[in-house]
């Protein structure tokens, strides 16, 4: 038996499909089905069900699979205990809300970099819904997002939360909520649905709501007059400065938005682990300097 073996054998536990765990190991499919093969000889047993839409462990998979977490998580805390960071190799994929990215991402790259400068890091832009999808999927192994996610197999960190506020166009005069085109975030993610449900609640309806996956974009419509929009305050100071948009208030504003690292612990990378501790250190750092 080797630690070859029950890595492929996690992978294909995890993934259900033979192709699947290939694709993320970088194998043939020959390859991961030779090693399944052997371990399964070696052990004398069958581990896995086949069917025409992938493989379930059996009862002797499942017995495995707990042993075979528990050694993963070990060489990972060796690695992670007896390899200086500055030797660290391998990839880290990382999803990132635009909030994020237009707020302390750059900050938080430099001092990955710097913790880790051997890891090759793999970035994606996206909003909170698709994250979420793609984390669970394994496409990626860190988001950074409006959470916490509730799955059972993912930890999260809590970042810290950014304030939203109503903004205009410096020459505007008094908007009116029930009236003015709003400029919000994506319709699925929670802001979006803060506004629409205090809209109904005080207006009776929602007038005109633009939802955008563009943060910057929506500012620029804001500065040129277009309408208004609930926004991160701390986001804004570069219009406010250049006085094209100036806050407002109607006398309500949405929650304060959450977000939170957020991966996998079905086994825990340490790697992925400090990597989410470091982001929120750098992400604090930030919300007290703009605060």
């Amino acid at each position: 038996m080797t630690f070859d073996q029950l890595k492929t054998f996690l992978w294909v536990a995890k993934l259900g499909v033979i192709r699947r765990a290939a694709h993320e190991m970088n194998l043939s499919q020959p390859a991961i089905s030779a090693r399944i093969y052997a371990l399964e000889s070696e052990l004398g047993v069958q581990l896995f069900e086949r069917h025409k839409t992938g493989v379930v462990l059996t009862t002797e998979g499942i017995l495995l699979r707990s042993h075979a977490e528990k050694i993963e998580s070990y060489m990972e805390l060796i690695k992670s205990e007896l390899t200086p960071t500055e030797e660290v190799k391998g990839l880290i994929r990382i999803g990132v809300a635009e909030t994020v990215a237009q707020s302390w991402l750059s900050d938080f790259l430099a001092a990955l970099r710097k913790l880790y400068p051997k890891l090759v890091i793999e970035l994606s832009v996206d909003v909170t819904i698709n994250l979420r999808e793609q984390l669970l999927s394994r496409n990626i192994d860190l988001a950074f997002l409006m959470g916490p996610l509730p799955e059972g197999n993912v930890e999260n960190i809590i970042l810290p939360k950014f304030k939203l506020n109503w903004f205009c166009s410096i020459n505007e005069e008094s908007p009116d909520l029930s009236k003015s085109p709003i400029f919000s975030f994506s319709r699925l993610s929670r802001p979006y649905q803060d506004i629409v449900s205090e809209l109904m609640h005080r207006y009776g309806s929602l007038g005109q709501i633009f939802p955008s996956n563009s943060l910057s974009t929506s500012f620029e419509m804001i500065a040129s007059g277009i309408g208004i929009g609930a926004l991160p305050a701390q986001l804004a100071q570069r219009f406010i400065n250049d006085q094209r948009i100036k806050v407002f208030d109607p006398g309500w504003v949405p929650n304060d938005i959450l977000f939170t690292a957020s991966y996998l612990n079905d086994p825990r990378s340490e790697i992925t682990h400090k990597t989410a501790i470091l982001a929120a250190e750098i992400a604090n750092k930030y919300s007290n300097s703009t605060t």
